[in-house]
């Protein structure tokens, strides 16, 4: 599949993967492809979200920070030791392959012959609610039918 990917999206992946790497996470999900899709902030994807990286990355960490308070952890003034890279393959989350699956969808609705950032930006728009990148998005304020008119995609989604 990969190698129906533009240059772009597979920039999308690979930062991504040193976004999961970089939070010491076990697997990329779709809160790491989201942040990998803003890694390139001149595509029209990452500006039709209206967000930077800085901004993703602060929300993500809040989101993490209240799930933690939530039970009862509090990690305010706790520095995370770095995480060394490890030689095995990182996995895909199942949300995270669901998202992969729908930009193919999105690229053969829109009869792209190859998978563009727009189509993995379309994608994350359509996860659901309980999914991070959907949580992450509701936390940076982001209208999914507003990005969708920027990006060109179908205002209403029936799923």
């Amino acid at each position: 599949m990969f190698e129906k990917f533009t240059a772009g999206a597979r920039d999308i992946v690979t930062s991504a993967l040193d976004e999961t790497r970089q939070r010491g996470d076990r697997r990329i999900g779709t809160e790491h492809l989201l942040l990998g899709l803003l890694h390139d902030p001149g595509s029209p994807a990452a500006q039709a979200l209206g967000v930077d990286l800085a901004a993703a990355r602060a929300g993500l960490h809040t989101l993490d920070r209240e799930a933690l308070a939530s039970i009862g952890i509090d990690i305010e003034g706790i520095t995370l030791p770095a995480i060394p890279g490890s030689p095995k393959r990182t996995p895909f989350t199942s949300g995270a392959r669901s998202v992969f699956e729908r930009a193919v969808k999105e690229a053969t609705r829109t009869k792209s012959r190859r998978i563009a950032p727009e189509h993995f930006l379309l994608a994350l728009l359509d996860c659901d609610a309980q999914d991070p990148a959907a949580e992450l998005m509701r936390n940076l304020r982001i209208d999914p039918a507003a990005v969708r008119d920027r990006v060109g995609g179908p205002a209403q989604r029936h799923r």
